[in-house]
């Protein structure tokens, strides 16, 4: 490996725009086409105040930034957290683009959130912080035009919050057809079965779809993971179905080892009852933060927050692959380093790609009045991500390159070819 390189860190859209201008050259996109995908369609910013529960009023900052449409509404989460800020919401909007024209779905990119940490606010201050940024977001979202869904620090209770808000604004014979608006909701108000766990089983998903082309027997592999949210459980549980071993986590707590094994189910019902923390955990060690990443193992999983893998943690990390159930959890410069060392990337807009299609799927269901049971929501999910690894491999091999530049052609191509047959208006 070359040690010449020089060392720095990049941003998260200057990433999503490295890896979009890597793919636009190799399959030399449309100049035309390459400027409307480079620029963001809509960034709204709003600013709202809340009286919290001390009388008090705060005034707060969302952001909803919106990619592209060309496929159909945008879509994409809405996260509570003190990053949150126009140049995150920007590039994760763009990759939701990117996400969702991989998966085959009829769907854009968007993405925001508010810059808070919901840790500091009781249930009820979130619930009206909920409540008033929907109202200040009004038809800039909606249930055919822009559908958020849960992401970082945001679950099914914020998701029905937001719908009851949105669908309280129209005309009570009007209530019924808005609660679409938002997907990821508790299954009694409309949610899909299965959603709280698509994104991790498309994580092993796509795990075992390399390993099958690989010829690897995921029997006894040692992994780790760092976050251990949804989609870090999720994705342990399902290793565990596979025989795998996961041996570190890591959350915002610490970082725990152990060589012999950690069950997700009890590290699960540890960090409940633990204010959601995986320190202290008595079946595992503590070990820095640091040396996480060095941790000798055969598969790594991100499913925190992005930007993680840098040039300061690269040279440290011995996994032959890394599954991103993380947005943007590794940057420009690390990842070149790490393909120079043969590790495989299976690039966040296909390995995370289980939660928007988990999403479209419960879209459906709400469109349609339907009830559809788990077997059938993980059987479509798994067809779905299936369909989309075999065609990044196919792209990879065609163009010689790897997965996450093969993952945007696949995406650039569906699009590109939308813009063709229906030209720019006028």
């Amino acid at each position: 490996m070359s040690t010449s390189k020089t060392k720095r860190r990049t941003g998260m859209y200057e990433n999503v725009m490295h890896e979009f201008n890597k793919a636009a050259d190799k399959i030399n996109l449309s100049s035309g086409i390459r400027k409307i995908l480079a620029t963001t369609q809509n960034e709204i910013v709003v600013h709202f105040p809340v009286k919290m529960d001390n009388g008090e009023i705060e005034v707060f900052t969302g952001y909803r930034v919106q990619h592209n449409n060309a496929l159909g509404p945008y879509k994409g989460g809405l996260r509570y957290h003190p990053t949150v800020d126009i140049d995150a919401a920007r590039a994760l909007a763009t990759w939701m683009t990117w996400k969702t024209a991989l998966a085959g779905l009829p769907y854009g990119g968007g993405k925001g959130g508010i810059q808070i940490d919901p840790k500091k606010y009781s249930q009820a201050e979130l619930e009206r912080i909920t409540r008033r940024f929907t109202y200040a977001l009004g038809e800039n979202i909606g249930p055919d035009y822009d559908i958020p869904a849960p992401d970082v620090n945001t679950n099914a209770q914020i998701m029905a919050w937001i719908a009851d808000t949105y669908a309280s604004g129209k005309a009570p014979s009007e209530r019924s057809k808005n609660f679409h608006v938002v997907t990821g909701k508790p299954v009694v108000s409309g949610g899909l079965q299965g959603r709280d766990r698509a994104t991790g089983y498309g994580v092993v998903v796509n795990i075992k779809k390399w390993a099958k082309k690989e010829n690897i027997d995921l029997n006894n592999k040692t992994y780790i993971v760092q976050g251990f949210g949804n989609v870090g459980y999720w994705s342990a549980y399902f290793m565990k179905e596979e025989g795998a071993k996961l041996i570190a986590v890591q959350d915002h707590t610490g970082s725990i080892y152990n060589e012999n094994g950690i069950d997700p189910q009890e590290l699960l019902e540890y960090a409940k009852n633990n204010e959601g923390g995986i320190k202290g955990f008595s079946n595992a060690k503590e070990i820095d933060n640091e040396s996480f990443f060095g941790t000798d193992c055969d598969i790594l999983i991100p499913a925190a927050l992005g930007n993680q893998i840098t040039v300061d943690n690269v040279d440290s990390i011995k996994a032959k692959l890394i599954a991103e159930g993380a947005n943007g959890p590794t940057d420009s410069p690390a990842e070149e380093m790490l393909l120079e060392k043969g590790v495989t990337i299976i690039p966040d807009i296909l390995c995370n790609g289980g939660g928007v299609i988990g999403s479209y799927f419960e879209w459906l269901q709400n469109k349609r009045a339907e009830i559809w049971k788990i077997d059938k929501v993980l059987t479509n999910l798994q067809d779905k991500i299936e369909t989309a690894f075999d065609k990044v491999v196919e792209a990879s091999e065609k163009h010689n390159t790897d997965y996450r530049t093969a993952a945007y052609i696949v995406a650039l191509e569906r699009i590109e070819q939308v813009y063709k047959e229906r030209g720019v208006f006028p």
